[in-house]
This record gives C-alpha cells, structure tokens and sequence, in this order.
C-alpha cells in the first residue's frame, strides 16, 4: 500500500461524491444528501479538496472551504474528513489532517474549524490527539430549504 495524497481534480468528483455519501450513510443521514454529482461539478468553485489514494483508487478525502470569522478572520473550514472503512487506523486520516493544516497555514488562516457528531467517538478522539478543542457551549444552526 503506497498512499499519495494529492489535490482533487474535476476527474475525482464523482469517487468524492461517493465518499461523500459513504460518510452519510456512516452518520445515518443519507436521506439528507441533496447535494449530487453535476451539482458538484456546478458548484466546483465553492470548495476545494484532497485526496488519499491507494494504487489509482481515492480511499479518502478532505473537502474544505475558507471563511471568515469576524472574532478571528480567515479561517479553513474542514466539512469532512473521511476515510473509507477498510482503511482506517493505517494513518491515512492523520495525512489528510496534516495536509490540512498545512493548507491553512499556507493560506495565513488563524483557525482551522470543524463539526464533529457528539456520537461519534472515535472521530472525537482523533480530533482531540490533532489537538482540536472540542467545544461544548456552541449549537448548530441551519435554515435549510432556501
């Protein structure tokens, strides 16, 4: 097994939307995925993404955005970090959040941000040894349906 991780193309889009709803599935939300392949080709300027690879398969990914918050500025906003089951606890995530980090550092942002299910447990223990501060007092707030 010899990961690359590599910058998406519009080529992966597809593999990503898969991961995508693989990742939904997971979160028992698949019912929730409205999002699609052509959207995403559509939208394609709105996020950026990395990959891990395995021998010309995507096994994983990292699909960010920047933001800005008015209490700290630019910011990277991780939305999901996924790996596929049967590669996990091999280090791939930990390269995907590095490059991540990277990323943002890169890019001068003063805070990387994510969401993670307070049920999943072992995503939270991953973010806690990255050394992500899990947050407790703030909620989420959607309006969806526009």
């Amino acid at each position: 097994m010899e990961i690359v991780i590599r910058k998406a193309t519009d080529d992966d889009i597809p593999a990503i939307f898969g991961l995508i709803q693989e990742l939904a599935i997971y979160e028992n939300g698949l019912d929730k995925v409205k999002n699609s392949v052509d959207q995403m080709y559509a939208e394609k300027d709105f996020f950026n993404c990395y990959v891990a690879e395995d021998n010309g398969e995507i096994i994983g990914m990292s699909l960010y955005y920047f933001v800005y918050y008015t209490w700290v500025g630019k910011a990277l906003y991780l939305d999901d970090l996924f790996v596929k089951e049967a590669y996990r606890g091999k280090k791939i995530g930990s390269k995907l959040m590095q490059k991540m980090m990277d990323v943002a550092r890169e890019e001068k942002c003063h805070r990387l941000r994510l969401q993670v299910l307070n049920w999943n447990s072992p995503a939270i223990e991953f973010y806690k040894k990255s050394g992500f501060n899990i947050d407790e007092d703030w909620h989420n707030c959607d309006f969806i349906d526009l």
